[in-house]
């Protein structure tokens, strides 16, 4: 147990820290721009959170524990790519086919980062499992 807590907290401290950036980083610049017209006024912390720890789970269910059990960290960064693909794909493509306001820019350049940051995360989560008895 004590291999996957370490696994999911690495992968969370990563994942946090970039999007901490990226968010800190683009929003002025992409988001508030291209979706001005439909974001909130203020953050809704406890959606967030709750994503946040969705989503961490489903990366070291379905990207860190397959490449433990394989033993090859590249299998965590392959599927933590995929996993971010597809995940930031659903949400980006379904916004882009619902709403009158979605950016095809925002869809491309969110699709890479979720890519990008899950498979750092996923690679962050496999080294601490790594390192820490299987229990």
């Amino acid at each position: 147990m004590i291999r996957w807590i370490g696994a999911w907290l690495a992968a969370a401290a990563t994942f946090g820290v970039l999007d901490a950036a990226w968010l800190g980083a683009a929003y002025a610049r992409l988001y508030r721009p291209e979706l001005h017209a439909i974001l909130a006024e203020h953050m809704r912390w406890a959606p967030a959170a709750l994503f946040y720890i969705l989503y961490l789970t489903g990366l070291t269910i379905f990207a860190v524990a397959p490449a433990l059990r394989a033993r090859r960290w590249a299998t965590a960064t392959v599927m933590g790519a995929i996993f971010g693909l597809v995940a930031y794909a659903t949400y980006d493509l379904t916004n882009q086919a619902t709403l009158a306001i979605w950016s095809a820019r925002v869809t491309s350049i969110d699709l890479a980062w979720g890519a990008f940051a899950s498979a750092a995360a996923a690679t962050a989560g496999y080294f601490a499992g790594k390192s820490l008895r299987a229990g």
